[in-house]
């Protein structure tokens, strides 16, 4: 116990020294449900409400900031779990807990989890219907996957029995509930698929959120989406839609209702078939009925095209007929002839005068031409004898580099001519065999040498070599 105090306190220092008290409770985590929500309020974006249990109740407060932070909405009788400090407002004395972390409590954790995993999914694409692929209209398979303990099973084939006994039914067993049930389930899956049905029905019977928690798992919904086979999915659970409803071809509020999808009843069948003959009897009735009266339209229009055209063949022989060469053909033929001598008669009459004109026509070009011709013949001579002098220029002075060009080779090949060497006083003596010698020691005494001066040439035998300027002894 403390020191005795010694005198009253004023509320101020009362609600002071409970504060103190109260901010000396360490950080707390509590458990409740929410009551009396208030929030976020506009100005402020705080929210105001009670925790309470069963047996107890506490205000509670909770920061814009923090509120955010949550992912979820505060509302009455939602249970949460908070951690945070209790304070005293030291304006009214009043205890509230202030939550620096606010989340969901039971189930309401679960359905958090089960919330962000169905947007995360359907962010990948695992719900667009476009991804979602058709279920046959008249199953003939079903491979049925769910619990074969239970009563579910039965019903499911009661009711494909009676709507259609035609479809064949293959059961798959699992697990429906439990931690290791979607594993189960997931190699169910995998065994009906092989069997190759038009399609698989996932169902089980009804139960709490908790107990359908198998099928929010998200390895068994990738299973569901991945399936090459198409999957109905009936869970028993109608407030409620699971993820595997979600990423299945088609979802049912039940395990009949899944099983009613994919076997139509006879009775509808047989109906279906009727109204479809009854519409193909009707349009080909249609196409019957158009295809003769275009026929009938046709002909009518055929018979007026005939008529029309016979009418005008007609007026055309009508208007040949009347002409007067098939009428009176020899009155014709008279005033053909009479035209044919009239013609001929003046043809005849001035053959001459036209005879005449082309014939001074030609003299006339005669002497034109023959007054021409000299001139014509001078100033071709001119033409010819200019060409011909500057040709001549031209072909000097296109030939002069050539000259002067051919001139210095001749020069320098006649400087390195052998000829001019000789013409200097030098001789080229050939040996036996007829090779230049430029070397005495290919020579022996009594060889015989031709030697070529610059003037002519004469056979000589050597008598002595000196290889070294001086005679070498005969050998």
């Amino acid at each position: 116990m403390g020191a005795a105090q010694e005198g009253p306190l004023s509320v101020h220092e009362a609600v002071t020294v409970a504060g103190a008290h109260v901010d000396a409770i360490p950080s707390l985590v509590v458990t409740g449900e929410v009551s009396g929500f208030r929030g976020p309020n506009a100005r402020s974006g705080h929210c105001y409400f009670q925790l309470k249990d069963d047996q107890s109740a506490m205000d509670a407060i909770v920061w814009r900031g923090t509120y955010q932070k949550c992912g979820f909405a505060l509302r009455d009788g939602l249970k949460v779990v908070m951690g945070g400090k209790f304070n005293v407002y030291k304006g009214s004395g009043r205890l509230s807990f202030v939550a620096r972390t606010v989340s969901l409590a039971g189930e309401g954790a679960l359905r958090q989890k089960v919330a962000e995993l169905a947007r995360r999914l359907e962010a990948e694409g695992l719900m667009a219907q476009e991804r979602k692929r058709p279920i046959p209209r008249f199953c003939t398979r079903v491979c049925v996957v769910t619990s074969l303990s239970g009563s579910v099973i039965d019903d499911v084939k009661r009711t494909l029995a009676r709507r259609n006994p035609l479809v064949q039914i293959q059961e798959v067993g699992c697990s429906v509930q439990g931690p290791g049930a979607p594993a189960t389930i997931i190699r169910a899956l995998r065994v009906a698929a092989e069997a190759r049905p038009d399609a698989i029905l996932l169902v089980r019977g009804g139960g709490s959120f908790e107990d359908l928690m198998t099928f929010n798992d998200e390895a068994l919904a990738r299973a569901v989406a991945a399936s090459p086979v198409p999957v109905v999915t009936g869970i028993g659970h109608e407030p409620d839609t699971s993820i595997c409803d979600m990423v299945s071809d088609r979802r049912c509020s039940t395990p009949t209702a899944a099983a009613e999808s994919v076997a139509p009843a006879l009775e509808e069948i047989v109906g279906m078939i009727e109204d479809r003959r009854t519409r193909l009897v009707r349009t080909m009735q249609g196409i019957v009925r158009a295809d003769v009266a275009a026929v009938d339209q046709l002909d009518g229009s055929s018979r007026v095209a005939m008529r029309a055209y016979l009418d005008k063949r007609r007026l055309y022989v009508e208007s040949m007929a009347s002409r007067k060469c098939l009428t009176d053909p020899y009155s014709t033929i008279e005033d053909r002839s009479a035209q044919l001598n009239m013609t001929e008669e003046r043809l005849a009459a001035s053959m001459p005068r036209l005879i005449s004109r082309l014939a001074d026509g030609v003299e006339g070009d005669a002497r034109s031409l023959r007054g021409a011709m000299p001139g014509a013949l001078a100033r071709a001579e001119k033409g010819v004898s200019q060409s011909g002098r500057a040709l001549g220029v031209l072909g000097t002075r296109l030939l002069a580099p050539y000259e002067s060009g051919l001139a210095r080779m001749a020069g320098q090949l006649d400087a390195l001519s052998p000829l001019r060497v000789l013409g200097r006083g030098y001789a080229i003596a050939r040996g036996p065999a007829g090779h230049v010698v430029s070397d005495a020691s290919r020579l022996a005494p009594g060889d015989a040498v031709s030697v070529l001066l610059g003037k002519g040439s004469f056979e000589a035998t050597v008598s002595a070599v000196d290889t070294a300027g001086k005679s070498a002894p005969e050998r």
